[in-house]
């Protein structure tokens, strides 16, 4: 990794997101639990106190895996090591002998027998997604044999256990033991679980491995599992609208959305035209449930008011593929989505939080211990378009504030952004996201949402350069500046320049030391925004949310951006990924 220490504009920034994203990683490690992660994070009682749960496992740790390696790609942050090298130690320990990633018990006896059931060690289906994630990642961060050989033995046990008919592909219940499928019934009668949640989101992790490993047992497993999503689950209607019966989790949008980035990632490598526009006409019904900048609901019931960072993720996700596929106009909802819920929803004061210092109130599942300190960075779990967390009278009310699932998902969601700001393929290289970024071959300074200005600086030659102009943005207000390297200055107006796919601008012969600054006016406007049956009117400056009305009573977002006629300045240090991609 290598660095560069610029004076850049004070704005948006993801490395530096990242960096407190990678503390609140560490900093959800329970050293007094076998560094097992807390997962829930609570912010209303005085102290804030976090709790373990049952997502604890191949979850937390599958997902911590890869999103800290992520980080680091990021930063160059070598920060908690330590606490790192024990979530991989305690990764592996989840394996049994099946290949397949269990679950432990956290729960207390009343909670067991309140469910009229037994606990027993179990192999979550929705953890293994998780799980190979993370493994993938790691592998190829490292290019461990032994990591390699246990996603070898996982993707073999997951295959395994698959129940197969035909082309569909499919697990009868939502979790696997020593013993095999919990009930026989449940597999002779078909009483499968939610297909989204249980298997089409594990089709993302499997069609990765599949690519940097070529493992055929993944590729067949995404193939089975495609077909069954698309050709017999019932998950999306004809229209792309979510199935909202309770057998489904209510159209839930976590997994729904997650079950669409995978298929859209599959979509990609079998190179499926078909199945692209599938995603598109479900994506789009989407949307039409989510406000412009980002908030998702839940579900499309009891749930419906409590937006997960995770889902945003992966609706960012696929917004960028479908817009690496030729619909440029998704490259505009990708950005609103990143600078909207995804970062301004990330913690960064926590000076309203009551922090406890010391362990003399913590139990076995709960620490009061500088909670504060520990979560700065973390993604909210459960929030308002207006607010850090839901808290009205709707739905469940105030659950909980930040969930580590959210946390390692918002930092994905970070890495998937920062790793597609500059693309480059056959010598064109295109800037996507008008975010700041340096690359081998250029530095790009964004003065959004301040100023309507971005300046790229070449560093080396290139042959085709294209710069996205955002949506609102009349071409013909579009001015350009090229300073030569030899002394010559050239303007150009929006209407002489050559543009390609609607929204970009192309420019030829860029050569070392030339700048490119590109123009245009920041466009206010305001749109009403609904969420279920809530109505919030927003103020807009270009692409960012600068005002919401009603503002939040808890935490409130939107409501403190400070925007001046001149882009503050300062020194930063931006990060160079010189290997490949770990997108």
């Amino acid at each position: 990794m290598k660095q560069r220490t610029l004076m850049m504009p004070d704005t948006l920034t993801l490395e530096q997101r990242a960096e407190y994203a990678l503390g609140a990683m560490i900093g959800v490690a329970d050293e007094d639990h076998g560094y097992i992660p807390f997962f829930s994070g609570f912010f209303q009682s005085k102290p804030a106190w976090m709790s373990h749960g049952n997502w604890d496992y191949g979850s937390s740790h599958g997902r911590l895996t890869d999103a800290i390696i992520l980080a680091r790609r990021m930063t160059a942050s070598h920060y908690g090591e330590e606490i790192e090298t024990h979530y991989h130690q305690n990764l592996m320990s989840f394996f049994h002998p099946d290949g397949l990633s269990y679950r432990r018990n956290n729960f207390d006896p009343e909670t067991i027998a309140e469910h009229m059931s037994r606990f027993e060690d179990s192999a979550s289906m929705i953890d293994q997604r998780a799980v190979l994630l993370g493994l993938t990642t790691w592998f190829m961060e490292t290019g461990d044999e032994q990591v390699k050989a246990a996603a070898d033995r996982h993707v073999a046990a997951l295959k395994r256990i698959a129940r197969k008919e035909h082309d569909s592909w499919y697990y009868p219940a939502s979790e696997f033991t020593d013993h095999g499928w919990p009930s026989f019934d449940a597999v002779h009668t078909r009483l499968c679980p939610d297909p989204a949640a249980m298997w089409g989101r594990q089709v993302m992790p499997l069609i990765r491995y599949y690519q940097f490993t070529g493992n055929r047992d993944a590729l067949e497993l995404s193939e089975n599992f495609v077909a069954n999503i698309v050709e017999r689950s019932g998950v999306f209607g004809e229209d792309g609208s979510f199935n909202r019966a309770l057998g489904y989790r209510n159209g839930h949008f976590h997994t729904r959305m997650g079950t669409l980035a995978s298929i859209a990632r599959f979509a990609d490598v079998t190179d499926d035209s078909r199945l692209i526009a599938y995603v598109k006409k479900c994506f789009d019904w989407a949307l039409t449930q989510c406000t412009s900048f980002g908030w998702t609901p839940g579900d499309l019931y009891d749930q419906a008011y409590e937006h997960e960072t995770c889902t945003l993720v992966d609706a960012i996700g696929t917004a960028i593929m479908l817009a690496e596929k030729g619909y440029s106009e998704y490259w505009g909802v990708a950005e609103r989505f990143i600078r909207g819920h995804l970062t301004e929803a990330q913690l960064l004061d926590t000076s309203w939080i009551t922090q406890y210092d010391r362990k003399d109130r913590d139990t076995e599942n709960r620490t009061y211990y500088k909670v504060a300190d520990r979560l700065k960075g973390a993604f909210a779990g459960y929030a308002a378009p207006n607010d850090f967390v839901y808290s009205g009278q709707w739905g469940r009310g105030h659950i909980m504030d930040v969930q580590t699932c959210c946390l390692a998902g918002g930092t994905r969601g970070l890495y998937n952004a920062w790793s597609h700001i500059v693309t480059e393929k056959n010598g064109r290289v295109s800037i996507n996201l008008l975010l700041n970024r340096i690359t081998d071959q250029l530095n790009l300074m964004s003065y959004l949402p301040h100023e309507g200005k971005v300046v790229i600086q070449a560093l080396k030659p290139i042959p085709e350069l294209l710069v996205r102009i955002p949506q609102w943005c009349p071409y013909g207000a579009v001015e350009v500046t090229i300073d030569s390297a030899d002394g010559t200055q050239k303007k150009i107006g929006g209407r002489q320049l050559p543009w390609l796919q609607k929204y970009f601008i192309k420019f030829t012969g860029i050569r070392p030391g030339d700048a490119v600054t590109v123009t245009f006016p920041m466009m206010e406007r305001f749109t009403t925004e609904k969420a279920v049956n809530l109505e919030y009117r927003t103020r807009w400056l270009g692409d960012d949310v600068v005002g919401i009305d009603p503002q939040g009573i808890y935490y409130p977002l939107y409501s403190g951006k400070q925007i001046f006629d001149k882009a503050p300045m300062k020194e930063t240090t931006m990060h160079l990924e010189t290997r490949a991609s770990l997108d």
